[in-house]
């Protein structure tokens, strides 16, 4: 009874130095209220996260321009494909029986059309043909030697006949984070013009600047290198 005596005594004398020292440290009147965080203000929805009834995205604004009446739109960067400033409806999808891009894009008409004209890059065929010779396949190109296939056509190649997997129609919109992007352009026109034509279309593609660079049986083998080679016993 004793030690349980001792022990009230000893829990009480040291709440009551834990409340002096509390109100010592903390004057009456110097209270602060703390602000509570509601769940409805975090994130970038700002509603109720536990119901989509109050939730809704900002409407998505195509332009409903028509072709040859609309602005265009700066390029991104430089080099990037050009947004669709203009309504797409009727145009969309593309099949290959129906572009109507190309009625006013391609080079020969889109002076005239006040388009941009589809570069040359467009008219390229970068894809090597490989074939097979006496039942077996040959290559076209020796990928070892850097070797690249690159054929210049008045066609517009197949790999770029379906504009919109580059180029898209811009939405005007609220943004839910502020864009700071700032576009550095490598050509004083680059806002507008791309720079994929004449020796700058290819400049990237030649990896060997005309000398002697090739892979060789000795890389293959991996000799060189300080772990040893693949046929090292």
């Amino acid at each position: 009874m004793k030690t349980i005596r001792n022990i009230t005594i000893g829990l009480v004398a040291t709440t009551l130095l834990i409340v002096g020292c509390a109100d010592k440290a903390t004057p009456a009147g110097d209270t602060k209220t703390v602000k509570a965080v509601t769940e409805e203000s975090l994130g970038l929805r700002k509603t109720d996260i536990y119901s989509e009834e109050s939730t809704a995205a900002s409407k998505t604004e195509y332009r409903t321009e028509m072709a040859g009446a609309s602005a265009k739109i700066t390029r991104a960067f430089q080099d990037a494909p050009p947004m669709i400033p203009h309504g797409t409806d009727g145009m969309l999808p593309i099949k290959i029986s129906d572009n109507q891009c190309t009625g006013c894009h391609m080079p020969d008409v889109a002076s005239s059309m006040g388009a941009t004209p589809i570069p040359v890059s467009h008219f390229t065929d970068f894809r090597p043909k490989h074939g097979v010779v006496d039942g077996v396949f040959k290559k076209a190109v020796d990928n070892y030697k850097n070797e690249v296939a690159i054929k210049k056509t008045d066609k517009l190649q197949g790999s770029r006949f379906n504009c919109t997997l580059c180029h898209a129609p811009q939405s005007q919109g609220n943004l839910a984070v502020e864009n700071t992007f700032e576009a550095k352009y490598t050509s004083k026109d680059g806002a507008n013009l791309s720079t994929w034509s004449g020796s700058n279309l290819t400049d990237g593609l030649n990896t060997i600047k005309d000398g002697e660079n090739f892979v060789t049986e000795s890389d293959i083998a991996n000799k060189d290198s300080a772990a040893g080679y693949l046929n090292e016993h």
